[in-house]
């Protein structure tokens, strides 16, 4: 895999059934490392390593209802009282950073009501604050620090 806008980070990893695997913290267990996979993985590493989040407020891949659909957002931080203080967007590094990434997690957020939303491609990353009164977003430099 090659080399992402993120710090090195230790990964463990595993060989089964001709496959690389890569350890989620998370979910502990492995997942098959495919290329998104290696932008999460980073994604969370970083969250608890630089971003000093706790693991306990990080959730990864789970399932939403969009309007009758099943969906899966990549990456959730909740605040201390449950809500959802950010949500994170991945896509492969192969991936460009489009309107429609942003329309994606912009719909998903509809449900969520996320404060913050970051979309990554693990080469590019944007980050950006939600104003739900006027409907609209505005971007930052990047995601707050965990504040205890």
């Amino acid at each position: 895999m090659l080399p992402l806008n993120f710090p090195v980070y230790n990964f463990r990893f595993k060989n089964s059934e001709n496959k690389v695997h890569i350890f989620d913290v998370i979910r502990k267990k492995f997942v098959v490392l495919q290329p998104e996979e290696w932008v999460r993985q980073h994604l969370v590493h970083y969250l608890i390593a630089v971003k000093n989040y706790p693991k306990s407020l990080i959730n990864v891949e789970k399932q939403l209802n969009i309007n009758g659909m099943k969906k899966r957002y990549d990456v959730v931080v909740f605040n201390s009282n449950g809500s959802i203080e950010i949500l994170f967007e991945c896509k492969a590094p192969e991936i460009k950073i489009s309107q429609t990434t942003f329309d994606q997690i912009a719909q998903y957020n509809m449900n969520l009501k996320a404060n913050y939303l970051m979309v990554t491609n693990g080469l590019e990353h944007f980050y950006c604050k939600m104003d739900f009164v006027q409907e609209k977003y505005s971007f930052l430099q990047d995601i707050p620090d965990f504040k205890r």
